[in-house]
């Protein structure tokens, strides 16, 4: 990159570029992408170009237009996604659900589970840490139903990881210290039946004291912005409901 100017438009393209694949599920042209940007399509296609030289890009061999690889969505993640507020009406959803009844904690947490595989059409995890073989997982469902899971081979390994080897989910969540949000991408999972998803996690507490994780898994082409709000909002919530049984 030659200059600051330069590195500026380089992260915007790769930044709009993978958010169009996200949106699409589909490889990125330049045609596409020169109508966000005050440049010509060649203008874009050489940027591409750079970008998949650098390893951020790559395109399908059936196609001319791009892909994000592990290393875009890394610096996409680490440094061009910025955290959005949740709508209003999210927000009032998951307060009403929590304070909808008085429940144990064990309803409370199957209930979180649900709550963040609804708001995110994703599978959910949420785990106690006083709980060390046990997870409360919603939205097998949704991730398969995902374009990158019609793919016969990448389905059976997800439905081996959730049927019979939920184990390596908990090791997964439980695996570093989160302090905030903690994102995980395809290799970085070290679970090669999820090499081609993606997983956000966050801790929440009760009492100020860290008690478990809320997990989101996907494909790696998932909101990362709007997710990790999600997790942060009901981390929070959870929080709260739990310091109230």
């Amino acid at each position: 990159m030659r200059n600051a100017n330069s590195s500026e438009r380089k992260n915007k393209v790769l930044a709009a570029a993978i958010d169009a694949y996200i949106k699409n599920a589909g490889p990125v042209s330049s045609e596409k992408l020169s109508a966000e940007f005050e440049c010509s399509s060649a203008t874009i296609r050489n940027i591409l170009a750079e970008l998949e030289e650098e390893g951020y890009l790559a395109h399908p061999y059936t196609s001319s237009g791009k892909v994000p690889t592990d290393k875009g969505y890394r610096y996409y993640v680490d440094f061009l996604v910025r955290q959005i507020n949740l709508l209003q009406e999210e927000k009032d959803f998951i307060v009403q659900e929590y304070h909808r009844e008085k429940r144990d904690l064990e309803k409370v947490l199957g209930h979180t589970s649900k709550l963040i595989s609804i708001l995110s059409k994703n599978a959910a995890i949420v785990s106690f840490l006083d709980w060390d073989d046990r997870i409360f997982f919603d939205g097998a469902s949704f991730i398969l139903e995902q374009p990158e899971f019609e793919d016969l081979k990448r389905t059976r390994k997800l439905v081996k990881l959730f049927l019979d080897e939920k184990y390596k989910l908990i090791d997964i969540i439980n695996r570093d210290t989160v302090d905030n949000v903690k994102v995980y991408i395809g290799d970085e999972l070290s679970c090669p039946e999820a090499e081609d998803c993606s997983l956000i996690v966050a801790s929440y507490k009760s009492h100020q004291s860290p008690k478990g994780r809320l997990a989101i898994l996907g494909p790696k082409r998932m909101e990362y912005a709007r997710f990790i709000s999600i997790l942060d909002y009901c981390s929070a919530s959870l929080g709260e409901s739990i310091d109230e049984l």
